[in-house]
């Protein structure tokens, strides 16, 4: 698959973020990310969907990566907000985190699941060809596997419009308004202490968003 073959369709539409249109704070970040998209220009083709599911982990989260301070290897998340900090979980998946506050100040947001939306065969070539459309990127350690996201990624500002980056959608000329994306928030899942902060956001009804159905009940 050619690069620039697979840009055509949806990808085409979208316009690279800028740095200073990010907000800064990991719960805001967290929110305003829904909606968004995050594409991977490889040697492969390209990849992009929409994040349709996040979760905040913000300063002084004891979950959070940041919580015991700046080393060698959560510098990323101690950048202004939209640098990536690649983490690599039980050994086996890497997972995707963008840094939310002002440069010096250690905090996240974690990517948990994203709707495929162009370079679906080539998520599937690294998934595997049986897994259904909805499951390819659904789960942060997915999210990262569909997209090839890997270590080389860590540190990247994903404000450049080149590699790994974030876009959002530019209506056509003439085009209708295109309304705004429904977020729910709700607990985060899959930690043993601070589960219960309303600090995981999605959109409301999108079926790739991970985790048990049950758990989507909005607390706002």
């Amino acid at each position: 698959m050619k690069q620039d073959e697979s840009r055509r369709g949806e990808t085409e539409s979208l316009r690279a973020l800028r740095s200073d249109e990010l907000p800064s704070g990991a719960v805001e970040l967290a929110r305003w990310l829904v909606g968004k998209w995050l594409t991977h220009d490889t040697a492969e083709g390209c990849c992009a969907g929409r994040i349709v599911e996040v979760e905040a982990y913000p300063v002084g989260d004891s979950t959070g990566y940041a919580y015991r301070g700046l080393t060698r290897y959560n510098a990323p998340l101690f950048k202004a907000p939209g640098f990536a900090y690649v983490k690599l979980v039980y050994g086996a998946a890497w997972t995707l985190n963008i840094s939310a506050e002002p440069d010096g100040i250690g905090a996240g947001v974690l990517l948990r699941a994203l709707e495929p939306r162009s370079g679906i065969e080539l998520m599937q070539s690294r998934r595997g060809s049986t897994v259904p459309i909805r499951e390819l990127a659904r789960g942060p350690g997915r999210l990262c596997a569909a997209l090839g996201v890997g270590v080389e990624s860590d540190g990247k500002n994903l404000c450049t419009g080149s590699g790994l980056w974030l876009g959002t959608e530019q209506p056509a000329a003439n085009s209708p308004a295109q309304p705004a994306t429904a977020v729910g928030v709700t607990t985060r899942i899959g930690l043993s202490r601070e589960m219960d902060r309303p600090l995981r956001f999605f959109e409301i009804g999108n079926r790739c968003v991970s985790g048990p159905r049950r758990l989507l009940t909005t607390l706002e």
